[in-house]
């Protein structure tokens, strides 16, 4: 296939590499207008990539985004002109809610939603690792999306294991119930996520997984407070060494993803008129903290 990587970030490279690797035309689209980038893998021989080419762009097949959620609408609306109808657009980030808000702009192709438990870092522009091996879930967006179920086996060739999630929204607000419970903690104490099991951390994490929870089942999800409490722990204990990518961007003093993932939730919590204190604060506490950055210029 003739595949197109949008944001080639940590998971992105990490994607792009494996799918080169795995036979296919694979190009990159980031933010430098270099014509060409070379990626490498875990201190493998580097590859070379196109970058930024409108000619390899507008014959993809497949194109998938691993932006930032912030990032959707702006990486996305100015490259729908050189795509064909038929190009499937797949979307790979943190969060809920950036795609729905370009979902009219991007009907007219499949498009296809996935989350990932993959773990890579890229410590510099030219390098990657592949630091935790995991599983992706692909599931639609739209009635075109439906269609593309084979590229479960396109995608499971290269970097496994990979399916299909015909519920791809539990499986979504269940990454995002994750991600409500490490990702702004571990911003705002500066913290990796296996230091989250101190006993100090154990009643907030309590609050934030009832108050999801409670979101969740207004949703119409299938979940329990059990069963996403032992999902939190699970996550927080298999990557006790990593930096959440929100810890990161506070480190860098970087715009984080938390609008669309405590934010989304409290949207549709306030959707279902259901208090989420708890999580409020949290989202409250991260964005003081990212004006405070934004005035120092």
């Amino acid at each position: 296939m003739n595949i197109t990587i949008v944001g080639p970030g940590a998971i992105g490279s990490l994607w792009a590499i494996k799918l080169l690797q795995a036979g296919h035309n694979v190009s990159l689209w980031g933010r430098s207008a270099n014509n060409s980038m070379e990626l490498s893998l875990d201190e493998q021989a580097s590859l070379s990539f196109s970058n930024h080419n409108i000619e390899k762009l507008s014959e993809s097949d497949l194109v998938i985004f691993t932006v930032k959620a912030w990032q959707v609408e702006e990486a996305t609306t100015p490259l729908l002109q050189h795509l064909d109808p038929d190009t499937i657009l797949m979307f790979l980030h943190n969060g809920m809610g950036a795609v729905d808000q370009i979902a009219t702009q991007i009907d007219a192709h499949p498009v296809v939603l996935a989350t990932t438990t993959q773990a890579a870092f890229k410590p510099d522009r030219n390098n990657v690792s592949h630091t935790g091996i995991g599983q992706t879930q692909l599931g639609t967006f739209n009635l075109k999306g439906q269609q593309c179920t084979f590229l479960v086996d396109v995608l499971e060739h290269a970097l496994p294991t990979v399916s299909w999630n015909p519920e791809i929204k539990t499986a979504l607000w269940t990454k995002l119930a994750i991600n409500c419970a490490i990702n702004p903690l571990t911003g705002l104490e500066q913290i990796t996520n296996g230091e989250l099991v101190d006993q100090r951390f154990s009643e907030v994490l309590s609050s934030i997984i009832r108050e999801i929870t409670q979101v969740m089942l207004a949703e119409g999800i299938t979940c329990s407070f059990d069963e996403l409490e032992t999902s939190v722990n699970k996550v927080i204990q298999a990557t006790a060494k990593n930096n959440s990518s929100m810890k990161q961007d506070m480190f860098y003093q970087r715009k984080t993803e938390i609008d669309f993932i405590t934010g989304h939730l409290i949207k549709t919590a306030l959707k279902h008129q259901i208090d989420v204190p708890v999580n409020q604060k949290l989202f409250d506490q991260v964005k003081e903290r990212e004006n405070s950055w934004n005035q120092q210029d």
